[in-house]
Formats: C-alpha cells, sequence, structure tokens
C-alpha cells in the first residue's frame, strides 16, 4: 500500500514537512546532512520496531522542539484511504504511541497495514557484524511475509526477560510462575524459529532459481541455534547455567543467518565490500518479488545512498528492476545525476530542512 502524503512535525530534521507521494520510484535528493535519511526513518517508524537506524524514541524528537514528535500518513489501500500516526508526547519521550483512523492501537498492529524493507549505508557492514543484526534484517524480511512475527517477537522477548530476571532472584523465584514464562517461551519462540525457517527456505528458493545478473545470488542458512523437539525441557533444564550467565542461552534469539555468493562459493562475509551490497540488494529484491506474491502487494522499499557507488550501467538496471516489480520505491542520493537513468521517478530536492519537488 503506497504512500500518499507523509507529513512530520518536530521529527528530526523537520519541523513541519509534508509532501505528497506517487506510487512508483521516488528519488530525493540533497546535500549531506539535509534530512533525507530523516524522511525514510519516518516511514519506517510506520512498522513496528524501532526503525532503520535503532534509535531511542527519544533521540529523534527535533533538538530545540517541545520534545516529542508526530509522523502520519496517508496510505492509498483497495477499501479506501487509511490514515496512520505514530509519535511520542513530551512526558513519556521513550513510550510510542499510535494511532489508525485515530484510534490507538498497539504498535504491532502496524503490520497489518504497511510491510517495509530498507537498505541503508550501515547494514553494509551487516555480515562483518555480530548475529543481532543479521537476526533483525531477517525478522524484517519475515514480518513482511506473516504480520502476526512481531507480535510473537514481542512477546517471546517480555517473557524471557521475565525468566532471566526471576533466575537473577532465586530466592523469589516461584516455580509455577517459572515454568509459565518458560511456556510462553516455547509458544511464541517455536512460531519465531518456525516462520523464520520458512522465509529462508522460500527466499533461497527463489534466488536459487534466478539466472545469473548484474545482482549477486545469495544463498540463506540459519545457523546457531535450531528448534528441537523440546525446546520446554531444554529451557527447564538450562535454568542453572542461565541463571550463572545472567542470560538465556538457547532459544530463536541465538540463531543466525548465514548468507554465501552462490556464484562464487564464498560466504558473505570474505566478499568485497561492494560484493556485500550487491548480495544485500539482490536478497531485498528478490524478497519483495516473493511478498508481491504472496500477499498481493509489494513491501514499500526504502533505498538509502543505494546508487552511490554503482556504476551506469548497474544503476540503469537498478531503477528497471525496481520500476519493473512496481510499487513505492523511496531513494535518496547527493545528486540528481545519479537517478538520471531512473525514468519517470517523482523527484524532490531537499535543503535547509525545506521538501521541494524538483
Amino acid at each position: 500500500m503506497p504512500v500518499a502524503r507523509l507529513a512530520l512535525t518536530d521529527f528530526r530534521s523537520h519541523a513541519d514537512t509534508a509532501i505528497a507521494l506517487g506510487q512508483g520510484l521516488i528519488a530525493i535528493t540533497g546535500p549531506n546532512g539535509a534530512g533525507k535519511t530523516n524522511l525514510l526513518e519516518a516511514v519506517s517508524l510506520l512498522t513496528p520496531g524501532r526503525g532503520l537506524r535503532q534509535a531511542p524514541l527519544s533521540e529523534m524528537a527535533r533538538a530545540g522542539g517541545p520534545g516529542n514528535f508526530a509522523i502520519f500518513a496517508s496510505l492509498e489501500t483497495a477499501g479506501g484511504p487509511v490514515e496512520i500516526g505514530t509519535g511520542t508526547m513530551a512526558a513519556a519521550p521513550e513510550r510510542r504511541q499510535v494511532r489508525v483512523n485515530q484510534a490507538s492501537t498497539s504498535v504491532s498492529a502496524l503490520s497489518e497495514w504497511l510491510s517495509v524493507l530498507w537498505l541503508t549505508p550501515a547494514m553494509d557492514r551487516l555480515f562483518s557484524e555480530a548475529a543481532g543484526g543479521r537476526r533483525r534484517f531477517l525478522d524484517r524480511l519475515v514480518l513482511a511475509l506473516e504480520p502476526g512475527h512481531a507480535s510473537h517477537a514481542a512477546r517471546y522477548e517480555a517473557a524471557m526477560r521475565a525468566r532471566n530476571k526471576l533466575l537473577a532472584e532465586p530466592e523469589n523465584a516461584d516455580p509455577a510462575w517459572l515454568s509459565a514464562l518458560e511456556a510462553g517461551m516455547v509458544e511464541h519462540g517455536l512460531a519465531l524459529a518456525e516462520a523464520r525457517a520458512e522465509a529462508v527456505r522460500l527466499l533461497s528458493a527463489r534466488l536459487e532459481a534466478q539466472p545469473a545478473g548484474p545482482f549477486a545470488r545469495a544463498g540463506l542458512v540459519l545457523e546457531g541455534w535450531v528448534a528441537g523437539p523440546d525446546f520446554a525441557g531444554e529451557l527447564r533444564g538450562g535454568r542453572g547455567r542461565d541463571a550463572a550467565a545472567g542470560r538465556t542461552l538457547a532459544g530463536p534469539h541465538r540463531s543466525d543467518l548465514s548468507v554465501t555468493h552462490l556464484d562464487k562459493g564464498q560466504r558473505a562475509q570474505l566478499c568485497s565490500t561492494g560484493e556485500q551490497k550487491a548480495l544485500l540488494l539482490g536478497i531485498v529484491l528478490a524478497h519483495a518479488d516473493l511478498v508481491a506474491e504472496r500477499r498481493g502487494a509489494r513491501p514499500i522499499l526504502l533505498l538509502d545512498e543505494v546508487a552511490a557507488h554503482l556504476d551506469p550501467l548497474r544503476r540503469a538496471a537498478l531503477f528497471d528492476r525496481l520500476a519493473a516489480g512496481g510499487g513505492q520505491v523511496w531513494m535518496t542520493g547527493t545528486e540528481a545525476a545519479l537517478f538520471a537513468e531512473a525514468d519517470g521517478a517523482d523527484r524532490f530536492e531537499m535543503r535547509d530542512g525545506r521538501v521541494e519537488r524538483a
């Protein structure tokens, strides 16, 4: 579902910004620090999670502003326009509020309306950094296929935090309550693991079947913790170990996504920076096709500085692929020339905190 209108109030560098948008390619250009990525981050916050920067909510309020922020979007749906809003209040800067058609709802409910995927320059290091970033990336892919994934993730994390707290205070640990928390972890943890495994299976099959082209083909495998026949017994038997470690050592939060460059037979972390970016781009493009096939609508793509290190031929191939796939695609860059080959793109320019149609 495309965003037809986006309005920001006191969000990051935007005091009061509003833009109307089309359904296809959107190119936003301007100098570094103009606020281009802030626009993409605002769109990313229209889904569950902490957005593309993973920043605390209090950091998103405009410096010198009232201490709160608001993001509003009007969506075009088959059933008519839908209005979505999210933001904070100055009295509770780390508490996020969500409204759909003026009615308050939960953050996880946003996944029913929008699926959003993004690539940012910070993700160029995804394959060489800790597993947590790759899990978040995978969960974003899963969420676009299974809107209930966010709810399972939130409930699993809440139960695990409560269990860890109980294990740290054995004198106050009620065995019945501990068992209840572990039952919750099993229920939601197995749902997480199953959804991840299915998404990896579907996406791997699609990537492997693709012919060689300008974007590297990735092989995907889940590593680390794998759900066994008795996750409940694993948790129960690991209480002493987990208490000593101060954290839970078994569960889907210990899984990892392994990526291989199929055409080179090389693990992603050993590939060049350009090859790693091409692998990520190939995964996101294949996944957008998969979501369109499974859900009947493509996810919104947020591609920050996506054309910066691509030669003209690969830029043209990328824009052709994005346009052919359909759906709304937000792209940023420092120069308008980077999007010269993006025929028919909706073009905007950002300067001094203002967005103007180019």
